[in-house]
């Protein structure tokens, strides 16, 4: 299981969780992991863990709306080791951009968006992740790419940029 860490970690990160949760967030997925172990069936690891980090994204994002504290610094943000300051930055605010753009998503999209663009994962394995069938996974995934689209358009107009 500690082989799926970064996953769940990326994943919490890209459905919503603030930055500063992901790490309590990561720790509460692996906390119904340790309870549930045994329920798991074989080769089913991944998409039990994806769908314990979709309720618990959930649940963190409530949370998060309900506090009313603003963070400062993007703690969660790993460092870029590389000496180019500019370069560095522009990949932050890259990031901070899509993390903008993923906010805006439905969640079935956004679920359906990370799995297949950002993490890469065939359309059958998103099926058998989320017990969707296949063309509900394709059709999440051109409406997500249509809405990712008008998201992008409508910063863009408000001057926002990568």
């Amino acid at each position: 299981m500690a082989a799926h860490l970064d996953f769940v970690w990326r994943s919490l990160l890209r459905l919503g969780v603030p930055p500063a949760d992901v790490d309590d967030a990561t720790q509460g997925v692996w906390l119904v992991l340790a309870r549930r172990l045994l329920e798991i069936a074989p080769g089913n690891e991944r998409a039990f863990l994806f769908g314990v980090a979709l309720r618990v994204a959930s649940d963190a994002r409530r949370r998060s709306s309900k506090r009313r504290e603003v963070s400062v610094v993007d703690v969660a943000e790993p460092v870029d080791p590389r000496p180019d300051a500019e370069e560095s930055l522009e990949r932050s605010e890259a990031r901070a951009f899509l993390r903008e753009i993923l906010d805006d998503l439905p969640e079935d999209l956004r679920a359906v968006f990370v799995l297949y663009e950002l993490e890469e994962l065939t359309g059958a394995e998103i099926a058998e992740l989320l017990a969707i069938p296949a063309g509900t996974v394709a059709s999440r995934v051109r409406r997500a790419r249509e809405a990712f689209e008008q998201i992008v358009k409508r910063l863009r107009a408000r001057g926002r940029k990568p």
